[in-house]
């Protein structure tokens, strides 16, 4: 594995690197790192890939901007046409997680010509909404705590995080692991009252995840204390902004190959909309969903994710798309 910086988009972006071969990018949610992908980047390396692992604007090493307008996902999807720009490559496959996995449909519906295949694991694609984000999920809520809007206010979520960010990282890893004592994931995200605390309702755990070790732990909270949060925040922060700028998103088929996998037990995809998702992507393999699993889906079951991105980077469908 090797590290370096690429200057992209008007920002410097860290990437982790391995292998030689078609480039395949792997883009992290919250609140991870390119460290998210550390068991990915041998695996497909070794099956004959060039995979880069970038930390995302407003994480670890790559540039951290300070205007909430800067993490627009207009500006996610051009750091990712940059990274192939400065890399001197035409395209690229998709591998994306949680927020990642976000950008790669945004970037699969805007700049198709770019990603001859995606790989989303954990959120699906959604249908563009009436009305902007923070409306629908208000009503959706129902006067119930919501973390999305819960992270609107810029400082409120960034000072009970920072106040000691290996709990908290600690806390949130748990909570929404496939390890996670039986129905407290969906309370947490579903059934707390409005103007809850974020990480009171999480009971401390007895011991890490099991596939958390202690140095897994460590480097995000190191990652984090140096940067803090606010800029992986400001990506919620955009999300109406989103909707008014950019309409073609859930709005846009993707002809290109896609494959879903997400786990049993993930929150992200408790209200999956597989009709619209096959509907809007025809070219669909899955939903694959692996049982007893999170929301860390390639940390909780890497031998499975891994063997699913590698069969299906290697198909023959993705490789013509990809020439």
């Amino acid at each position: 594995m090797r590290h370096r910086t690429l200057h992209a988009n008007g920002i410097n972006i860290h990437i982790a690197e391995a292998g030689e071969g078609p480039l395949v990018i792997l883009l992290h949610g919250f609140p991870e790192l390119w460290y998210s992908w550390r068991h990915q980047l041998g695996a497909l390396a070794a099956a004959g890939f060039h995979v880069i692992a970038p930390d995302l604007r407003g994480y670890g090493q790559t540039t951290v901007l300070p205007d909430v307008k800067a993490y627009g996902m207009q500006a996610m999807v051009d750091d990712v046409v940059g990274m192939l720009d400065a890399l001197d490559e035409p395209t690229a496959a998709l591998v994306g997680h949680d927020w990642g996995a976000q950008i790669g449909w945004a970037c699969a519906q805007l700049a198709p010509e770019r990603f001859p295949a995606l790989a989303a694991l954990s959120v699906p694609y959604h249908r563009r909404p009436p009305a902007p984000m923070t409306q629908a999920l208000r009503r959706w809520a129902d006067g119930k705590f919501n973390w999305l809007l819960h992270f609107q206010a810029p400082g409120v979520a960034e000072a009970e995080l920072q106040t000691d960010v290996e709990r908290s990282m600690r806390l949130i890893f748990s909570a929404l692991s496939g390890d996670a004592p039986d129905g407290l994931a969906i309370r947490l995200l579903t059934g707390l009252p409005a103007g809850s605390r974020l990480l009171d309702p999480i009971p401390e755990p007895a011991r890490l995840p099991s596939w958390l070790a202690e140095s897994d732990l460590s480097y995000y909270a190191e990652e984090f204390r140096r940067t803090g949060f606010t800029g992986a925040l400001n990506r919620y922060r955009n999300v109406d902004r989103d909707w008014e700028e950019l309409p073609a998103l859930g709005a846009t088929p993707i002809r290109r190959p896609v494959l879903f996998v997400t786990g049993e037990l993930d929150t992200a995809t408790r209200f999956m909309d597989t009709d619209a998702m096959r509907q809007y992507v025809p070219n669909l393999r899955g939903p694959v969903v692996l049982p007893g699993c999170g929301h860390w889906i390639q940390q909780e079951r890497p031998s499975e994710v891994n063997a699913l991105l590698v069969d299906f980077l290697s198909s023959a469908t993705v490789q013509s798309a990809v020439q």
